[in-house]
């Protein structure tokens, strides 16, 4: 007890401790108020514990947090009616710097229930004040009868004073005065903003309210009256949200209003997993599953970490994989280790854990789903295939439980197993080397002439048309057995499924190289390769292709593919493959045409169409094609 003035020095190893938390330890400087309101809920709390226990059997009454600010004054003052503090507490307490009280309270009473309960340290968090604060007062009354209170100043060095407090209430204030550099915290909305970030769902009730000169309320530092009143204040915060309770108390509307709270003015999720653990670590939380867009990077940093419902941070990458960081939702455990300032993750065993879960829990949601309801789940699938796409590419553990649930689309809407969808290609798309060919389309509209053209041949063609299809490809070969995939575009059709049945030329070796001669003149362009094939009369005169492995490293490369072979093959200058069919009527109209100019303007005319149906041809090309055109038709 502090029966008079008391002055001394704090405990501490080094005088530069403060600008080694004003510039290390702390790097954000709006960490204060977190820090002093998490200290105000941890001394409520206890509180609360010890009147469960017996241990105080007075009337708890109004436990609001309140939160006030005095522009006139420069001051911030954080006041609870929580446990409260003695002097000798206080010195204990705040000046030895580190010295847990959370940690103690924790051990004293580990055998009498869920003593877990407790926020943090009155320690190190603390003395983020003086981030902000020239001086800090702290006027403290302990709720333990006979005790008298206590006011301890510091004005930032490592000298305090400690002296009685005429305070007749039980709790704490602390009240800082702002430095120079710090004032955009005296503002109304700057501090709002602060505690809607950090404090929104904290579990004691946050008053937060401007304060201006106007009737007695307290002595000053001098000890003199000084006049102050609450102008207008509000409650900040929800001391319940959703994930605190249990997924049998709460209904549709309760998670999509929670969703809305947390993200305001954006679509409902499409569907939702409560977390809820409590061994071997404890964990909980509500993750949405958003209608995912192809772009990809603006979905990230969307999950909330939360300890014991005080905002730690939205960059929680350690604690989600990262295909998972496509989800958005809160998550909160006492069992993520952060370093002293709660700013910043450490990976250890229990964050690998916990990770390890949450994808587990994810996988079993979706397994779930596709049992339950399938054609509910196939609904869902383009809203979510690139989340489940980037999970099967980046985890292994996820790639076989999504072998349950993940769908390939084809071209007429349907949704396939990969099992499934082997066992209905295999016996007509396997080819003379024994291989599957799976054909897709990236752009069903621009590939369309070459999509049908397969599914004349009876052929199925799959819609992989996502950010990430090119990477998810190389992945499914990878890991189907005597599977390729093939762009529907990448080649002629028989080449993309060769077998041993070929059409017979009826062009002679000599018709051949004449037709050869005649479009390499017309095209006169040296990044086409050009050859003459024997195909289908019903195929297209001519076709322009970029081969598979040429297009798949290009796209890659514009798709994340990064450096090496990929970066390599990104900045090559594109090449293609013009297919002349030997057999098609048009070529042969080419060869009968009287005069070489004549045979000239048929080839590059056949040419042109090859290269419009490739959405290649463009500016004066284009131009000169439909001039060409009126004047063949004409």
């Amino acid at each position: 007890m502090a029966t008079a003035t008391e002055k001394g020095s704090i405990s501490i190893h080094t005088e530069n401790i403060f600008p080694i938390i004003k510039k290390f330890l702390y790097s954000d400087h709006e960490i204060f108020l977190r820090e002093l309101v998490s200290n105000a809920v941890d001394a409520t709390q206890k509180l609360k514990k010890l009147a469960s226990l017996g241990e105080f059997t007075g009337e708890l009454g109004d436990l609001k947090i309140e939160v006030s600010f005095n522009k006139k004054e420069k001051t911030i003052t954080v006041s609870d009616k929580g446990l409260g503090m003695t002097g000798e507490e206080i010195k204990k307490y705040i000046n030895q710097i580190a010295f847990s009280g959370a940690t103690e309270f924790v051990e004293k009473f580990k055998d009498k229930g869920d003593a877990k309960d407790i926020i943090g340290k009155f320690g190190l968090g603390f003395y983020s004040s003086f981030m902000v604060a020239d001086t800090v007062e702290v006027i403290s009354k302990s709720f333990k009868e006979g005790t008298e209170g206590a006011k301890w100043e510091c004005d930032g060095s490592t000298e305090f004073e400690l002296s009685p407090s005429e305070k007749t209430t039980r709790g704490t204030d602390v009240i800082l005065h702002i430095n120079a550099d710090s004032e955009e915290f005296l503002d109304e909305f700057r501090l709002k903003g602060i505690l809607e970030k950090y404090c929104k769902f904290l579990p004691v009730e946050i008053k937060f309210g401007t304060k201006e000169d106007s009737v007695e309320d307290g002595v000053d530092k001098d000890n003199k009256p000084k006049y102050t009143t609450v102008t207008s204040d509000r409650i900040i915060n929800n001391t319940s949200p959703i994930w605190t309770k249990a997924p049998l108390e709460l209904k549709d509307e309760d998670y999509l209003a929670f969703y809305k709270e947390l993200y305001p003015f954006t679509e409902d999720p499409l569907f939702w997993i409560h977390l809820n653990v409590d061994y071997p670590f404890n964990l909980t939380g509500v993750l949405y599953f958003p209608k995912i867009k192809n772009d990809f990077e603006m979905q990230r940093n969307k999950i909330q970490l939360y300890s014991r419902q005080v905002f730690i941070t939205d960059e929680v990458k350690d604690v989600v994989p990262d295909f998972l960081m496509l989800l958005h939702g809160v998550l909160d455990s006492p069992d993520i280790p952060l370093n002293v300032s709660r700013s910043y993750l450490q990976s250890d065993a229990s964050v690998k854990k916990i990770s390890a879960h949450i994808t587990k829990k994810v996988a079993d949601k979706l397994v779930d789903m596709f049992i339950k309801d399938r054609p509910e789940f196939e609904k869902k699938w383009d809203d979510i295939s690139m989340f489940v796409k980037y999970g099967i590419i980046s985890d292994e553990k996820f790639s076989e439980k999504a072998k349950e649930f993940a769908l390939l689309k084809n071209t007429d809407g349907k949704y396939f197993t990969f099992k499934e969808y082997e066992e209905k290609v295999k016996i007509n798309q396997t080819d003379k080397d024994k291989n599957v060919v799976y054909l897709y389309t990236t752009d069903p509209g621009k590939q369309h002439s070459f999509v049908e053209i397969a599914k004349n041949r009876a052929y199925d063609v799959l819609v992989l048309d996502g950010v990430l299809d090119s990477h998810f490809i190389n992945h499914l070969e990878q890991k189907l057995e005597k599977t390729q995939l093939k762009r529907v575009d990448s080649d002629t059709i028989d080449k993309l499924i060769a077998n041993e049945d070929k059409a017979a030329s009826i062009l002679s070796k000599e018709e051949e190289d004449a037709v050869k001669s005649v479009f390499e003149k017309a095209i006169n362009n040296k990044s086409m390769t050009l050859a003459v094939e024997s195909l289908s009369p019903e195929d297209l005169p001519v076709t322009v292709t970029m081969s598979e492995w040429m297009r798949r490293m290009k796209d890659m490369s514009r798709t994340g593919g990064g450096g090496g072979m990929y970066g390599f093959m990104g900045n090559m200058p594109d090449s293609y493959n013009v297919t002349i069919n030997g057999n098609h009527a048009l070529v042969q109209k080419i060869l009968k045409a009287e005069t070489e100019e004549d045979k000239s303007k048929l080839a590059k005319q056949v040419y042109d169409l090859a290269l419009l149906s490739q959405n290649m041809l463009t500016g004066a090309d284009l131009t000169s094609f439909i001039k060409r055109s009126v004047e063949l038709v004409g």
